[in-house]
């Protein structure tokens, strides 16, 4: 799909998302890096965790705050097969993330590029810089086939 290859934490965050899946979570994967290291990684578990919140990217950040034993990931890299939502959105500006990769859009969910784009809101207290579009294909091609399974 995507000409060249990926950088390794979204290839690594596809393949959580492929797991997700597999489990009957929606295709989402996280990865955060600080200097070029893996910190923590997740993948979406509210169905299987009965945890509204156990969204891959706020999973990811717990994991990240206590193997760092801090709760300000600065510094921190986080790469996500989906655009966050604003729950997510919100936790990422919280937990000071410094920048904040995605692969696919979400016209439906996202708060990012879509929705209440959080990181525009006055009263939003952090902004990490965004990229979007790394590995949209793969991701893409997973969530659609995943939601078709369901209809």
């Amino acid at each position: 799909m995507t000409k060249w290859p990926l950088p390794l934490p979204m290839q690594r965050a596809l393949a959580l998302a492929e797991a997700s899946a597999e489990a009957g979570e929606v295709p989402v994967g996280a990865v955060i890096m600080r200097g070029g290291k893996i910190i923590s990684e997740a993948h979406n578990t509210p169905r299987t965790d009965h945890d509204p919140t156990a969204h891959a990217e706020i999973m990811a950040i717990r994991a990240a705050a206590k193997a760092l034993g801090d709760e300000r990931l600065e510094g921190c890299e986080l790469w996500v097969t989906l655009e966050p939502c604003a729950m997510c959105a919100g936790a990422i500006s919280h937990a000071r993330i410094a920048k904040l990769y995605y692969a696919a859009s979400d016209p439906k969910g996202g708060a990012v590029e879509h929705g209440a784009r959080v990181f525009e809101q006055e009263q939003c207290l952090h902004r990490p810089e965004v990229y979007s579009g790394i590995g949209e294909a793969e991701a893409t091609v997973m969530l659609k086939a995943f939601f078709s399974k369901l209809r």
